[in-house]
């Protein structure tokens, strides 16, 4: 598939997503960088984002639980163009049900080339980024040359 170019604008759209292990190890992530996430456009998945708000006093936008598909409605957003980030501490001993839900979350991540974190360490190389907090540009699909492609 052919790709091309976006870019990045220096207020980003961050995802916030946690298996339930994770939650509070991610709510006092969100509370050591809160000035650095305040600037920026904040989505989670409902709990989650509940937690986060309540806890830290971000603005979080929230969608529904994960289980009921706000992980696919973060999916959904990137596909979209609307999370530049995904923040995403999940837990490697979560009972198995789950790891469908992690793989197409993280795969759809991959396709549209959004970076993402999922754990502490790797997040907070993230938010340290020049990338995270000034413009830049990346790559991803060019779907409009993929339809023409497929349909002549």
């Amino acid at each position: 598939m052919q790709q091309k170019t976006i870019h990045t604008a220096a207020t980003k759209q961050v995802a916030l997503v946690a298996h339930d292990n994770k939650k509070q190890e991610l709510v006092a992530w969100c509370q050591k960088h809160k000035a650095d996430l305040a600037p920026h456009t904040l989505y989670g998945t409902g709990t989650t984002g509940a937690i986060i708000e309540r806890e830290t006093g971000l603005t979080i936008n929230k969608l529904i639980s994960g289980p009921l598909g706000g992980d696919q409605q973060i999916g959904s957003l990137i596909t979209e163009g609307k999370v530049d980030f995904l923040i995403f501490f999940w837990d490697p001993f979560q009972p198995m049900p789950h790891d469908p839900d992690v793989k197409a979350l993280l795969r759809i991540a991959a396709v549209w080339n959004i970076p993402v974190a999922c754990n502490r360490s790797s997040a907070d190389v993230m938010v340290g980024s020049t990338l995270f907090r000034g413009s830049f540009e990346r790559q991803v699909p060019d779907y409009d040359s993929y339809l023409k492609e497929r349909l002549g």
